[in-house]
């Protein structure tokens, strides 16, 4: 049996800043780094087959001591990731990369490149390959391919260049057993305390994340899959799978859990199931979850808190009914209420994100949405403005809807991308700054998030909160983008 050559590899997140994101004003707030999941997946399937993995995590490093730390280990491949608005920092990485080596085959993936494929080889020469869907067998498999050096057109799900041209390859099917996929690589993430939540979205440290499934059959106009179908629906993990998985986390020193399934309550009975198997096994975590409000009940919240949850977040995204129709949530207003009022009953802190500029939506709708965010109460509340990242429905059909920016960077849920015919973008962030201010500034709220006070990190995360809240009231246009600032 001949042997198949291990190869040295590296994964790269391109180095960013928290003001590429937020406004600096309030980015003490609202900075969060999540477990880049995604990647240590693709790590461990590289893992698994014996080849040599490095992960270099921008957020923490700068782009320098990325590329000098690519020139020590020196590796034969290099796999990007990136987003939408990360896209000019991928491809200077990638030109960067081509110069100190030109034989390093760099290959990128996440949910810009799988929206856009062929279009990241045309837009930049430094990139050799694109991984166009779930990359965990891609990568294995043309890490192969690449050490025998095989012509790369069999690896399904994978766009490169052949000899100058731009090849697209017949797509790979989407994993069904994912059991079969070995769990994230945490061992390569180094000081696990760096991965946090927003501020007052955790209660321990260090923080695991964990999916216990993948897709969606829901068909949200601003949501992205990969499945853009749904004929694969959601594929669920085993039970016993994902309870191997938080044991682990739990032996790696992990505290606190949160899975970041599209709703965990998809299919509510396995829902309550998971909650079952860990109250039955004792484990000593505190978790955070999120579902759809009408998938949820007080029995099923219930016992998520009995399990250890202490937070749930519910998409609201509006309290305008037409408004919620026209993004295609599949709830109401009743609805919404229903699941807020049951999750505070049962004990759970509430979540609940809004957007501003849905397609239809007027300036006065957004006004009905900050009443509504008030009455509601939530314990947490967010007010994004909506965001079409490529590969959505809106995002390939924006002339139905609204004029969209050609700047990538503003492909956050901070920078109002995406401007519907019914409002303008000044008044999308003008409800933004408006919501955030009149649902933090409340004195009732205030009060009682001042009688939960409980730890240093409450007061540290109470204080950032104040200081954003401060500058909501001092700095009128807040949200605004000036270029080259980091404002906005």
């Amino acid at each position: 049996m001949m042997m198949i050559k291990k190869m040295n590899c590296a994964i790269v997140v391109p180095a960013w800043l928290p003001e590429d994101i937020f406004s600096q004003k309030t980015a003490g707030s609202q900075i969060n780094y999540w477990q880049p999941l995604g990647t240590l997946y693709v790590a461990s399937a590289l893992l698994q087959a014996g080849h040599q993995v490095a992960f270099l995590n921008g957020a923490f490093i700068t782009h320098d001591a990325i590329m000098a730390k690519l020139a020590e280990i020196r590796p034969e491949v290099v796999g990007l990731y990136s987003t939408t608005f990360g896209w000019d920092r991928a491809m200077k990485t990638a030109a960067t990369i081509k110069a100190l080596d030109p034989r390093i085959f760099v290959v990128v993936g996440g949910p810009y490149a799988v929206a856009v494929q062929e279009e990241c080889l045309e837009a930049c020469p430094d990139i050799d390959g694109v991984v166009t869907g779930e990359g965990e067998l891609t990568m294995q498999e043309l890490l192969v391919h690449l050490a025998k050096a095989q012509p790369l057109h069999e690896v399904k799900g994978l766009v490169f260049r052949d000899h100058g041209v731009i090849t697209k390859n017949s797509p790979r099917p989407l994993i069904v057993d994912l059991d079969s996929i070995p769990f994230p690589a945490r061992e390569l993430l180094g000081d696990n305390e760096r991965y946090i939540p927003p501020p007052a979205t955790y209660r321990r440290k260090p923080v695991a994340v964990i999916m216990t499934s993948r897709g969606c059959n829901r068909r949200c106009l601003y949501c992205f899959q990969i499945d853009k179908t749904r004929k694969s629906g959601i594929r669920y993990r085993s039970i016993s799978n994902v309870m191997e998985e938080i044991e682990l986390v739990l032996q790696q020193g992990y505290r606190e859990i949160k899975f970041i399934d599209d709703t965990l309550a998809a299919d509510y009975d396995r829902a309550m199931e998971i909650a079952l198997e860990i109250k039955r096994r004792g484990l000593d975590f505190t978790w955070f979850v999120s579902a759809c409000v009408n998938q949820v009940d007080k029995k099923l919240l219930k016992a998520f808190k009995e399990a250890g949850c202490w937070a749930i977040l519910f998409g609201a995204e509006s309290g305008v009914q037409k408004n919620l129709n026209a993004i295609r949530k599949g709830t109401t207003v009743p609805q919404i209420e229903k699941a807020v009022k049951a999750a505070k009953e049962v004990g759970l802190t509430v979540y609940t994100p809004f957007l501003f500029g849905i397609p239809g939506q007027t300036f006065a709708d957004g006004l009905e949405t900050i009443d509504f965010a008030c009455r509601l109460n939530p314990d947490i509340a967010n007010f994004h403005a909506i965001t079409p990242f490529p590969g959505t429905e809106l995002y390939d059909n924006i002339e139905k809807y609204g004029t969209i920016s050609e700047d990538l960077t503003d492909f956050t849920y901070q920078g109002a991308a995406f401007v519907p015919f019914t409002m303008t973008r000044e008044e999308i962030q003008t409800l933004r700054q408006l919501a955030f201010k009149r649902f933090y500034g409340r004195p009732s709220y205030m009060f009682k998030r001042l009688l939960k006070l409980r730890n240093a990190q409450d007061i540290r995360a109470a204080f950032q909160g104040l200081k954003s809240l401060l500058w909501l009231w001092l700095k009128r246009d807040l949200f605004h983008r000036y270029k080259g600032t980091g404002e906005g």
